[in-house]
């Protein structure tokens, strides 16, 4: 149960962080442009350099093992959330449709799931964080954009290869394989920028909260895609993790990852490609306030499987 206490000292946190960003953007210390420039820095600066901290430990096999055990686990549920939201969503309009499907396969596990992880497992938990949002950004690049428009496969292969987490992962994995000496230094600053990516970028979450009327969130298809994005899908996940016996750390980062509300990028993408940008928005704030009281509900539910299922050595 020592996660599931981590989990919720970590919400009370990042529940600060919320409402300092919910006043600065009523006190008019951030506006719309603001935030924009800080989703920016938060993509292209802090996050990347977190996770390239997060790769400060050997690659030793039994690393590589469970590196391999939670991308297959982050695959599965990248597939699945793509061929349900083909076939759930379809009595929808194409504008809302397109919204929907885009939402259940792209979540928020950057923004918002690699702090969270961050808060609760640390470093080894960031590591594991950090290969698992690879399958995740790599069907955002190529699946989802098509959700929006006809893009041509060049493009959708710089969108990924130029993403700075992906960037980021692979330069990390580099400096372990090959022992590239970093200056103690640059190390320290690295460690120091990513450690702003959890309070800025919750704040920069409750900036979204103002502004937005409540009575438009209570929309049934948005609800409906809440049940799909925090509930349904991370229970699948809880399943599969149980079913391989995966460890404690490992099964909680992939829990916790995917079960993040939408992925803020659908309102961009909306906006640029003419789809509803408003209900995006919508979407969004929607899954990440009920976000906030599902994952630890879920949490809880796999502390209680790992006390009360059996060991793969217990089974001998």
């Amino acid at each position: 149960m020592e996660s599931f206490s981590r989990m919720l000292n970590a919400q009370m946190v990042l529940l600060v962080y919320l409402a300092v960003g919910m006043y600065c953007m009523k006190a008019g210390l951030i506006d719309r442009d603001t935030k924009k420039k800080l989703v920016d820095i938060i993509l292209k600066i802090t996050l990347p350099c977190m996770i390239f901290n997060s790769f400060n430990k050997p690659l030793t096999p039994e690393v590589l093992i469970q590196t391999a055990l939670i991308l297959v686990v982050a695959v599965a549920i990248s597939i699945l959330s793509f061929l349900l939201g083909k076939v759930i969503y379809n009595k929808y309009p194409q504008k809302k449709k397109s919204i929907l499907q885009y939402c259940t396969l792209v979540n928020n596990s950057g923004f918002l799931g690699m702090p969270m992880v961050s808060a609760v497992y640390g470093s080894d938990g960031l590591f594991a964080a950090s290969i698992f949002i690879i399958p995740n950004r790599i069907f955002m690049w190529t699946a989802g954009l098509a959700m929006f428009t006809t893009a041509d496969f060049r493009t959708k292969c710089r969108n990924i290869l130029l993403n700075p987490c992906i960037v980021t992962v692979f330069l990390g994995i580099i400096r372990r394989m090959t022992g590239f000496p970093v200056p103690g230094f640059l190390d320290e600053a690295v460690a120091n920028i990513g450690a702003v990516t959890t309070p800025l970028s919750m704040m920069v979450i409750g900036t979204m909260l103002i502004g937005v009327p409540w009575k438009k969130l209570l929309e049934p298809s948005i609800f409906y895609l809440a049940f799909v994005r925090l509930i349904a899908l991370p229970l699948v996940a809880l399943f599969i993790l149980n079913l391989i016996h995966a460890e404690p750390m490992l099964a909680g980062v992939s829990l916790i990852l995917t079960g993040m509300p939408a992925g803020s990028t659908s309102a961009l993408l909306a906006a640029k490609y003419g789809a509803d940008e408003d209900y995006a928005s919508r979407c969004i704030v929607t899954t990440t306030i009920m976000s906030l009281a599902t994952i630890p509900v879920l949490m809880l539910l796999l502390c209680c499987l790992l006390y009360t299922s059996p060991s793969p050595r217990d089974t001998r």
